[in-house]
């Protein structure tokens, strides 16, 4: 009868401890998610100027995924909108550098002109193509303001391969990466202007 006893308030306790630990991550997830979330918005959305969008971008994803692109894929996006009218959209682009898989992020605005390139992972070698990660960037902050046209496409590439581009010190295969990559996102940006920012529905 006792080792019954101490069988039952065992299985008891062992209830009670899984149901309190349930409990407390049922209280506790929309938190940690609202915090998640809150990281994530911050990360996506820091290089959009206040006052240049008033809605949620990340509630209002574009319809991309895996789009294959001539350098590198576009694993989604978003739009932002002021006043309900088209502000920038957002890419997730995903390309090849020495190392690994470089993940960007590409504001460009209504007219073309990119806002900026942040990004978000990377494996390059730590000192030379894994100064692509550093923040501020003032390499890819050289990018801000070109479009598809400007410079043309023969200029979309490194001075070593007769650009326009000045390269990461050491790092000439990230850097080409990075340069095709953003290419590659004006572009299909240019192409797909209307549906991107919903004018053509």
């Amino acid at each position: 009868m006792n080792r019954n006893l101490s069988v039952l308030i065992l299985v008891l306790v062992a209830g009670l401890g899984a149901g309190a630990t349930f409990f407390l991550q049922y209280a506790t997830a929309p938190h940690i998610s609202a915090e998640q979330r809150l990281i994530e918005s911050r990360n996506l959305l820091d290089m959009l100027l206040p006052g240049s969008y008033d809605n949620q971008p990340l509630d209002q994803p574009l319809a991309l995924k895996d789009v294959a692109l001539s350098s590198s894929t576009l694993l989604g996006g978003y739009l932002a909108t002021v006043g309900g009218k088209p502000s920038a959209v957002i890419l997730r682009s995903q390309t090849i550098g020495y190392e690994g898989t470089i993940e960007l992020l590409i504001v460009i605005d209504v007219n073309g002109k990119l806002l900026g390139v942040k990004t978000l992972k990377q494996s390059e070698t730590p000192g030379l193509g894994g100064k692509i990660a550093d923040q501020p960037n003032p390499w890819l902050q050289s990018f801000i303001g070109k479009s598809r046209v400007d410079p043309a496409d023969s200029g979309w590439a490194l001075k070593k391969d007769q650009g326009q581009f000045d390269q990461i010190a050491g790092a000439t295969v990230t850097s080409r990466a990075v340069v095709s990559a953003i290419h590659d996102a004006l572009r299909y940006f240019d192409e797909h202007q209307p549906q991107l920012t919903g004018s053509g529905q």
